[in-house]
Order: structure tokens, then sequence, then C-alpha cells
């Protein structure tokens, strides 16, 4: 097929979506694929659609519909597109939803956050990641990484926060590797790193940093307010880095109902407990350690490209149940 996928996020940006839209791109093409990613759409024909972004993606949406009414189109349900645009901005982001044959959810979640009557469309499609190769050098001291752009939606510095409430005893210290979304949190995180003696900023890194900083860390804090399905989880998983997350859908729906390693979302006084609890239990951060490998299987490039087919074909048997002539 040749495919148009479609993403806010331009060319060279470490934004998830660029990185999802480049990730799939290679997957589709090594099933056989043709792929072209863009990010303005001129009314280019093609076998079928993909919109990374239901709000942000609309007027694009709507152009393409117009255009090609008889060609399937896939909506990528993001988490600013769940638990943000659906509620400030109904008229497009569900206008999206409605003109989609299939919508692709990045976690388990999903279903249960969006209106009912979208749900028979919807496919989940795990984020894959690579899994890292190990180091043989022994974990020195306790560190802990938040792995994320610093931005609202990501409550980037809760870990940092949390980590001034251990006791002077813990040995614990916090790595935060992430681009500031804008110049006010690039000045909160060297305010906090010159405050916190338990914390450090090092910006954005390339994907070698970030795996070389999983293998030095104890575990990796995930403290967002909102998330479709990070991809950060899924590395975390493949790596075997015990994740301590906040209690959102797209993080439950990532790890479980049932994983141990959550904590109330905004609240550093209890991640300060899990820290500590991390760092004084072998045995809890043991169980987490089980469970994220036990998680692995589901975010391999196999797991992910597999899925993908399911959402295509769902995609034309839908265009193809409004267009019975085809």
């Amino acid at each position: 097929m040749n495919i148009t996928l479609i993403t806010p996020a331009p060319p060279g940006s470490r934004a998830g979506n660029r990185a999802t839209a480049e990730r799939w791109g290679h997957l589709l093409e090594h099933a056989g694929h043709l792929v072209n990613i863009i990010t303005e759409y001129q009314g280019e024909a093609c076998d079928l659609f993909i919109a990374l972004h239901a709000w942000r993606s609309h007027d694009a949406v709507i152009q393409f519909r117009a255009r090609h009414p008889d060609t399937p189109l896939i909506v990528v349900l993001t988490g600013t597109d769940i638990y943000d645009h659906q509620h400030r901005f109904p008229e497009a982001a569900l206008a999206s939803l409605a003109l989609a044959d299939c919508l692709i959810g990045l976690h388990h979640r999903v279903r249960k956050d969006i209106p009912d009557r979208f749900t028979d469309k919807l496919t989940t499609v795990l984020q894959s990641a690579d899994k890292p190769a190990l180091s043989s050098q022994p974990k020195a001291g306790f560190d802990i990484c938040v792995i994320g752009h610093l931005r609202d939606e990501k409550d980037p510095l809760r870990a940092a926060l949390a980590a001034r409430r251990l006791p002077e005893t813990s040995a614990i210290r916090v790595i935060n590797a992430g681009k500031p979304h804008t110049p006010e949190w690039e000045q909160k995180a060297l305010a906090q790193q010159r405050a916190n003696s338990r914390f450090q900023w090092i910006g954005e890194v390339d994907k070698h940093a970030i795996h070389q900083l999983m293998n030095r860390c104890r575990a990796m804090v995930i403290s967002s307010v909102m998330e479709g399905g990070a991809n950060v989880v899924s590395e975390a998983c493949r790596a075997g880095l015990p994740v301590i997350a906040s209690d959102i859908s797209g993080n439950i729906g990532l790890l479980g109902d049932n994983y141990p390693g959550y904590f109330p979302v905004g609240d550093d006084t209890e991640l300060a407990k899990m820290l500590q609890r991390a760092e004084d239990s072998p045995g809890f951060l043991g169980d987490l350690e089980e469970r994220v490998a036990a998680l692995a299987g589901n975010f391999t490039p196999q797991a992910e490209q597999a899925a993908l087919h399911t959402a295509i074909e769902k995609a034309k048997a839908g265009r193809a149940r409004l267009n019975p002539s085809e």
C-alpha cells in the first residue's frame, strides 16, 4: 500500500509524535508498504491515511476525507487528545474520531477514556522499544532517572521534589534527561538543581545516552499527569528497569491494574515513601524488576508491527462497509 502518515512534529524533532511516526514508517516499510511522512497535507491521494493526533491533525483529516471519501483513514489518539483536547475542543477532536475508520490507542485503558460510540473502532498498538545492551558494570549508588521533555503534562520535577523529603541517610539521586518545552521550564530545572543536592538535570540527550542512563539507574520515575502511552515505559520494560509511575490511565494501561509501583499523581510525599521503599527493600525493587521483565514482550517491534497490521485491516474493513460497491 501507498501510505501517507501525518504528524505535527517536524523532521529532526525528538517529540514523541515524531518518534512514533518514524518508527511506524520503518515497520510498515519493512512489511512491504511505501510510507510518506508529512507535516502538512496538500491533498495528495494514497491507499491509506494515518493521522497522528486527532486534534492537531483535524484540518488534514477533514480535507482528506472530503477529497478521498473511499480511502481508509486511521486516527491515532495521543494523551492530549484523550485527556485534554476532547474536553476543551470537543467539536474538532471528536469530529476526527467520527471520520476515522479505525482509531489507534497506545495503551489498554483508552477504551474507558473515550466516548462509547467510538470504542468499536478502537485498536490498541503498544509502542515498541529497542532492547539496550546490558552493562557489565555493577550499579553504584542509587540513581533514579526521569526521562522526558520538561512540560506541564509530564510534571517532570515531581521526583526531584520527592527526593528532598528523603532522610539524610538516603543515597538516592534523581537524574532528569529532557528538553525544556519553554524558557520557564529551563529556569525551573536550573533552580531546582541549585537548591537540591539530590537532583541533576542533564538536558536533552540521544538514545545511546538514554540507554546508558537506564543501565546505571536503579529505577525510573514517570510522574506525568496525562499520557497516551509513553514510549519511555516501553523502553524501561525492555531494559528491565523498575518503573515507579503516577496512577494515571496512560501508565496503568501499560503496566497493568495490579502493578505495585504506583503513587498518587502529583503527590511528592507518597512518591518519596515509594522511593525510600525501593531503596530500603530489595524485595520490593526485585518484584518491580520481575514485573517489568514479564511485560517486555509486549513492547517488541514484532508485536507493534502485528498490531499495526490489525489496525490497517480494521480500517479497510470499516471503509468497505461504508462503500459496499468497492
